[in-house]
């Protein structure tokens, strides 16, 4: 613990037009904050653009002794911000694995075992043609998710595309386009969230195309926009606020000088809607 601070760091980097789109990254923060501050402490939020500006901010923040701690959310593959961190000398908590052996505190999720639920439940339905649309393919968690939809499909006997977005409304849409155009096209498609996925209604729609008696469609991230979308969107369900309180646990007891540790919570479960059903008879 360092004597005279009292805050917690979290760098977002995306578009500030998704902060206010996407539920997970508010209901993130609110968990950590909840945290935080039954004992005292607040979080210190800044949203930047570019890696580079993300680096800048943990040099400014710990030359000036203004956090404590940092926590790291989205780690990429071979993430720079690990070891940037550590030669500062500024404690890590990274929010959602991708593994329970990092070198800093983290906790974990699974979403490997997501993935396969949701192929197994559009297999069950009797999809034989699924496709997956993306959020940045350099995330560490975008893999995992990546990998196990490929792997199950192939260990099933479907096929299995993978389309990559970014996580934005147009990614999803021209996604969800570049897939209908092809022949045979997908009659399933799982989206790494709930905005990309409603874009893609708009554009079944625009195809001709009924959800869901033509095209199932499924999202990542449940939420209050996945709710009430028309038809309501089958998701993957996630309590991100208990996320939250967790990842602000995992701080406290890294500030507080405690043993580094991954700590583990419950995986997303599938909740159908009617965006989901029986593969078409053709």
């Amino acid at each position: 613990m360092t004597p005279g601070i009292h805050a917690v760091g979290l760098v977002l980097r995306q578009p500030t037009r998704l902060l206010g789109l996407e539920a997970f990254s508010m209901q993130l923060i609110a968990g950590i904050e909840e945290s935080l501050s039954a004992e005292g402490r607040s979080l210190l939020l800044h949203i930047v653009g570019s890696l580079d500006a993300e680096l800048a901010t943990y040099r400014r923040w710990a030359e000036q002794h203004q956090v404590e701690a940092v926590v790291l959310h989205n780690l990429t593959v071979d993430d720079p911000r690990l070891d940037a961190l550590a030669d500062l000398g500024v404690p890590a908590v990274v929010v959602g694995g991708p593994s329970r052996d990092l070198p800093v505190a983290n906790v974990f999720v699974d979403n490997a075992a997501e993935a396969h639920e949701a192929v197994d439940h559009l297999v069950a339905l009797g999809h034989r043609r699924l496709a997956r649309v993306t959020g940045p393919h350099d995330l560490a968690h975008t893999r995992t998710r990546t990998d196990a939809f490929v792997e199950r499909c192939a260990a099933l006997g479907v096929d299995g595309t993978v389309v990559e977005g970014d996580y934005g409304e147009a990614s999803g849409a021209a996604a969800t386009r570049d897939l209908l155009a092809r022949d045979p096209r997908p009659t399933a498609i799982v989206f790494d969230n709930d905005v990309m996925a409603v874009a893609a209604l708009d554009v079944a729609r625009a195809a001709g195309l009924r959800v869901p008696a033509d095209l199932s469609l499924l999202a990542w991230d449940d939420s209050p926009l996945a709710r009430h979308a028309a038809p309501p969107l089958s998701a993957m369900a996630f309590d991100v606020h208990a996320l939250g309180v967790q990842v602000g646990d995992c701080v406290l007891n890294v500030v507080a000088a405690g043993p580094v540790r991954s700590y583990t919570v419950p995986p997303a479960h599938l909740v159908t809607r009617s965006s989901t059903a029986p593969a078409p008879s053709s």
